[in-house]
C-alpha cells in the first residue's frame, strides 16, 4: 500500500506546491482534485489542482513528470459532485465533467477517477437505483473503453439540513453496493472505501472489505467521532452534523489497526489517501499542516 494525501485540504496551493509538500512529508501518492473552476457549494469542494480543460499532451506530461521526479504517484483524479441531481442542468454539468476526467485520466496513464454516484435526495432508494442505471451505464461503458477505473466513495452525503431527507450519494451501504454492481456489471466500477462513513451509519467498516475485496479500487483514511451525549439529545433521525465530527486518524472512533489489517488480509496494494476534515486543525496554514503531518505519523505505524 502507498500512503497519500487527498489534495482538497490545500485549496490555495498550486499543483506543484501540493506535490512538493506531499513529498516533503513523506507521502508516496496524492489524489488530485480536479473540480471545474467555479464557486463550490460546500466545504472541501471546488478545489482545482489540475484543470482538465487545459489538457494538452505537453501539460499532461508536465504534471506526470513533476510528480514522478518527487517520487509521488498521482493515485486518481478526484471530483465529488451529484450526477443524479434533481436539477437536470447541474446533473449534466457533473456528468460532462466526469467524462472529461475519464479522458484525461486515461491519457495520463493514471487510469483512475474517484467520485460520487450522486442521489436525488427526495426519491426512494429503489427509484434512485433506476436512475443510477440510466445515468451511469453510459459513463461506465465509456470508462471501460478508456480502461479507466471509477472508484465511488461510500459517503452518504447525509450531514446537514440541505442534504435531507435522503442524502446526496446513493453508494452508502453494502446492500446498495451489491445492487449497484448487479445493475452495472463492470470490472471498471468499484469503491473508494472510507471507514468513517460506515461508522456514521452504524455498521461494520471491516467486514465489507472481505466481501468487496475485488471492488476496492482506492481507499480514504478519515476518522470520525460520535458524541454520545449529543446523540442522546437529538437521536439518529436528526442531522448527523449535530452529533458527530470528522477527526484526524487516531482521534476518533475508528480502529485503524483492524481496518489496515483487513486491507492486508485481502492483499490490497493500492493507494490509501488521508482525507483531512477535522475542524480542530483548520484556521491557519500552520494548523492544517500540523494536522496533515500528525495524520501521516499516525498512519505510518500501520503501513
Amino acid at each position: 500500500m502507498k500512503l497519500g494525501l487527498l489534495s482538497a485540504i490545500l485549496p490555495k496551493y498550486s499543483f506543484e506546491e501540493v506535490i512538493d509538500y506531499a513529498a516533503s512529508v513523506g507521502f508516496k501518492c496524492a489524489e488530485i482534485c480536479c473540480w471545474p473552476k467555479e464557486k463550490a457549494a460546500r466545504r472541501y469542494a471546488g478545489v482545482t489542482h489540475i484543470d482538465v480543460n487545459d489538457r494538452t499532451r505537453e501539460k499532461m506530461d508536465y504534471y506526470l513528470d513533476y510528480a514522478a521526479k518527487r517520487n509521488i504517484q498521482i493515485s486518481s483524479l478526484a471530483y465529488y459532485p451529484n450526477p443524479l441531481d434533481s436539477d437536470l442542468e447541474a446533473r449534466q454539468v457533473a456528468i460532462d465533467h466526469i467524462m472529461k476526467l475519464i479522458d484525461v485520466s486515461g491519457q495520463m496513464g493514471i487510469n483512475m477517477v474517484t467520485t460520487f454516484i450522486g442521489k436525488d435526495k427526495d426519491k426512494t432508494v429503489e427509484d434512485n437505483l433506476e436512475l443510477y442505471k440510466e445515468v451511469w451505464t453510459p459513463i461506465v461503458r465509456y470508462a471501460e473503453s478508456k480502461k479507466v477505473r471509477i472508484g465511488i466513495e461510500n459517503c452518504p452525503m447525509y450531514f446537514s439540513k440541505d442534504e435531507f431527507p435522503g442524502g446526496k450519494n446513493l453508494a452508502s451501504t453494502p446492500a446498495i453496493w451489491r445492487k449497484m454492481f448487479e445493475l452495472i456489471d463492470s470490472d471498471y466500477l468499484g469503491l473508494n472505501f472510507d471507514p468513517s462513513h460506515p461508522q456514521l451509519l452504524m455498521f461494520d467498516y471491516v467486514k465489507p472489505i472481505y466481501e468487496f475485496k475485488d471492488k476496492i479500487f482506492h481507499v480514504h483514511i478519515k476518522d470520525l467521532k460520535i458524541y454520545k451525549d449529543k446523540l442522546n439529545e437529538y437521536g439518529i433521525h436528526s442531522y448527523p452534523s449535530l452529533w458527530h465530527a470528522p477527526k484526524l486518524p487516531g482521534l476518533g472512533d475508528i480502529n485503524f489497526g483492524a481496518f489496515c489489517g483487513a486491507l492486508n488480509d485481502i492483499g490490497y496494494e493500492g493507494c490509501v489517501c488521508i482525507e483531512i476534515e477535522d475542524r480542530a486543525f483548520e484556521g491557519s496554514e500552520d494548523k492544517v499542516k500540523r494536522g496533515i503531518e500528525q495524520s501521516y505519523r499516525y498512519m505510518t505505524q500501520y503501513m
